[in-house]
């Protein structure tokens, strides 16, 4: 229904239109109040790059965030990963991720970030003390927020916008009526558009999610999808028709598909239920991160890694770079 409302196809959204308003005068406000300095915002002693977006739901910006990283670190980089941490709890932040932090305490995205990038991770619903908190322990050129576009309350040296390529922006209204949490018109502001499927227009950054082999949550055991038995594929994400797509795109054809909702909290019992002995239960590596503990031999993930195309992506990432020389520089001298 969510969709339907969002996309302009069902007329419910007029009735969300007062609320709307509401809400964009509040974000507008926000805004304002950091940059008249009525509030007061936060510089880090390092490069920050934000990677963003401009609506709810999932755009692909976990995978921009870990490609991110990954390019930084082949370019000699040492690059942390700052998150408020959605879904997760702990008793009190920044809370520093490792090996054996659990999604519980820290949330699915961190943990799937620390485990795919090696990376430095911290997270704290304040993102300054995240920053501080990585910082403390870790000599860093560059820290990556994972989201954030709206946090005004820390300063940023560069901003990264994911969109969906093929929702865009729906029908362009904020929430609830719409999807944004900022009007289209904050893209001409930012550094870069990487735009995930779909058609990237001027100068976005095209991007599309490569998924490599099934691996099993148990053995580790790696497979080609039409290795496996009857798949019944689950996804718990901002927008699980992505994966579901995705699979159709690699030929296979799942006997279920089950849509949970983002940062579902997962049972063993809830998962056990969905197959049967002959079947395997196939989920998207966020999703695998919060089942190890209790993962059953027919449970499998799939991974996915952004690939971007064109010649502005090495425009970007040299940016970066030149940015952190030139912060190191500066606090050298």
């Amino acid at each position: 229904m969510i969709e339907r409302i969002w996309s302009g196809r069902s007329p419910l959204w007029l009735l969300l239109w007062p609320l709307s308003v509401l809400y964009g005068a509040i974000t507008w406000l926000i805004r304002l109040s950091f940059q008249r300095g009525w509030r007061k915002s936060w510089r880090a002693p390092c490069p920050v790059v934000v990677v963003g977006n401009l609506t709810a739901g999932g755009n692909g910006k976990t995978p921009v965030v870990i490609w991110l990283v990954q390019a930084l670190q082949q370019r000699g980089l040492r690059a942390g990963v700052v998150s408020r941490g959605y879904g997760g709890k702990a008793d009190r932040y920044p809370l520093l991720v490792t090996g054996e932090t659990s999604t519980a305490l820290a949330g699915d995205e961190p943990v799937l970030i620390a485990q795919r990038t090696q990376a430095p991770v911290a997270v704290a619903p304040q993102r300054r003390l995240a920053v501080e908190g990585l910082l403390a322990v870790h000599d860093l050129d560059v820290i990556i927020t994972d989201d954030g576009l709206q946090h005004y309350a820390l300063q940023r040296d560069r901003e990264i916008v994911v969109v969906d390529g093929m929702r865009r922006f729906g029908n362009g209204w904020w929430l609830p009526a719409g999807p944004m949490r900022e009007r289209a018109s904050r893209l001409r502001e930012v550094n870069a558009v990487i735009v995930n499927g779909g058609e990237a227009q001027g100068d976005e950054i095209a991007m599309t999610l490569q998924p490599g082999q099934a691996i099993n949550l148990m053995s580790g055991a790696t497979a080609s999808l039409d290795q496996l038995p009857e798949i019944v594929a689950m996804a718990g994400i901002g927008h699980p028709p992505r994966f579901f797509n995705t699979l159709k795109q690699q030929g296979i054809k799942a006997v279920a598909e089950i849509a949970f909702a983002d940062h579902h909290a997962y049972s063993e019992d809830e998962l056990s239920r969905l197959t049967d002995a002959k079947q395997c239960l196939l989920m998207t590596e966020k999703d695998a991160v919060k089942c190890r503990q209790f993962a059953q031999p027919n449970w499998w993930y799939l991974p996915v890694d952004a690939h971007l195309q064109g010649a502005t992506v090495s425009t970007l990432l040299d940016d970066i770079v030149q940015l952190c020389s030139m912060a190191r520089y500066a606090r050298s001298h």
